[in-house]
């Protein structure tokens, strides 16, 4: 039960590392956030807060299974992450808003 829960944390940690790398981009944030200006330091601050959220999944990983399967279930995480930061973005862009709270309305 806990390597299942260490995993479930890893595949979340992915999903919003890979939504914060994809709000860091302009075309993005205006889909997320309209024309809300975005500050210069905001997409430096979202981009370490997707590498690190990354880095903390590769950890999870690593903690619930042996290197080299927690290698592949890690790799596997982040593509599906990005699928569905993808899907999200296509289709609900305005849901990935609860990763930039603090951005303001």
């Amino acid at each position: 039960m806990r390597d299942a829960l260490m995993l479930l944390a890893a595949l979340v940690a992915c999903t919003a590392g890979m939504g914060w790398f994809a709000l860091s981009l302009d075309t993005h944030w205006e889909q997320v956030r309209g024309k809300a200006p975005r500050p210069a330091a905001t997409a430096q601050q979202l981009r370490w807060l997707g590498a690190v959220a990354l880095a903390i999944a590769l950890v999870l990983c690593l903690v619930a299974d042996s290197a080299s399967i927690a290698v592949l279930v890690w790799l596997m995480a982040i593509a599906a992450a990005a699928l569905a930061v993808a899907l999200t973005l296509t289709w609900r862009a305005r849901v990935l808003a609860v990763l930039v709270f603090w951005a303001g309305a």
